[in-house]
């Protein structure tokens, strides 16, 4: 168990008014317990109470007894009533549901204990996990140099003629050798008029003369997930697509120069927007600049137009303008982001320079 980690969820609790809440996000139990436990479509759910005690509700078949450290374990097998083992130790009142919580679970819980109110509980976990502790850190920098180093052998290694799955499958089989547990996602690999996917999914097109070429890429080290683009031309590039380029990168220069504790996450998008919309490329980039990472790819705060986020030290997200020209090619260029305690720190190191692989 991670005690500093649990007092930050109660005082979240405290905040949002909950006694009780159940936790269910397999990303979010491991964050507090440190298993990782692959339920399926099995139920698996920490509930905490506000006074500290916890309990581990879990299918006897995982063989968790003697790893659960300071919470309680409740085992039951797959012939019982998961729902009703768990409603035997609610109190009635509110009771806080993480958004992960599968809603035949929740219906089930809503019938037999109509003395009990869900309510959405994800805050307190969702703001706790979004200040990344010391060991986070450590890991989240090692997972990022990792995907920078599996980044800097794929972008050289790419042939002409090669299809899009046949990177990414080098790209994971890279990942594996230097010792990840696999991709975060599924590897974005994008050439010619598929950049201007913004989410593309790989395929089997071929590589040719004058493609750009996406790489969205990242790795899972420990759980630390890593998540990074760069963006090559294969053979040669044009005026434009050195034009498009240029301007992305100053985007995403200009969206690290201004993060620092203290300033609301629509700050960090607009700086990078306002570079490619004074560049007459405004309709075209067409997503957020960035997400938080961690456990999870995707995780709080947004760096977003409408983000109401606030950036405070331990933060990591994604920076990620991009250009996407429909039918001829796209630019996206990310880093990953640490808002430390006086400005912020660029988890990747791979140089961001305009380049032509042949």
């Amino acid at each position: 168990m991670n005690q500093g980690r649990i007092a930050r969820v109660i005082e979240g609790m405290r905040k949002e008014g909950l006694s009780q809440l159940l936790v269910s996000s397999l990303q979010s139990v491991y964050y507090l317990t440190g298993l990782w436990v692959p339920q399926g479509e099995r139920l698996l759910v920490l509930k905490l109470d506000v006074d500290g005690s916890m309990t581990l509700f879990v299918n006897r078949m995982f063989a968790l007894s003697g790893q659960q450290g300071t919470a309680q374990l409740v085992e039951f097998d797959d012939v019982d009533d998961s729902v009703r083992v768990l409603c035997d130790h609610l109190k009635p009142g509110k009771l806080g549901v993480d958004k992960t919580w599968p809603s035949h679970f929740l219906i089930r819980l809503m019938q037999l204990r109509p003395d009990v109110m869900p309510v959405l509980g994800s805050a307190p976990v969702d703001e706790a996990r979004m200040l990344k502790d010391a060991d986070e850190i450590v890991a989240m920098r090692a997972s990022s140099h990792m995907n920078d180093e599996v980044t800097r052998y794929l972008r050289t290694s790419i042939t002409a003629g090669e299809s899009e799955m046949a990177v990414a499958r080098r790209y994971l089989d890279r990942a594996i050798e230097l010792g990840a547990a696999g991709t975060s996602f599924s590897a974005l690999i994008c050439f010619g008029a598929n950049a201007a996917e913004p989410h593309h999914g790989t395929d089997l097109s071929v590589l040719k003369e004058g493609d750009a070429v996406i790489m969205d890429v990242g790795l899972d080290l420990g759980h630390a997930m890593s998540d990074m683009t760069r963006t090559v031309f294969f053979g040669s590039a044009t005026d434009e697509q050195k034009r498009v380029y240029d301007t992305v990168l100053r985007a995403n220069m200009a969206a690290k120069k201004v993060v620092r504790p203290g300033i609301p996450m629509k700050d960090v998008d607009r700086a990078a927007r306002a570079v490619i919309e004074d560049a007459g490329y405004g309709p075209q980039f067409l997503h957020r600049t960035g997400h938080g990472i961690g456990i999870e790819v995707h995780e709080p705060p947004d760096a977003s137009a409408i983000s109401e986020a606030i950036a405070r030290p331990g933060m990591i997200f994604s920076i990620e303008p991009g250009i996407y020209l429909p039918g001829k090619f796209g630019v996206r260029i990310e880093d990953l982001v640490l808002v430390t305690e006086d400005g912020v720190e660029v988890l990747n190191e791979l140089d961001r320079d305009l380049m032509i692989i042949r």
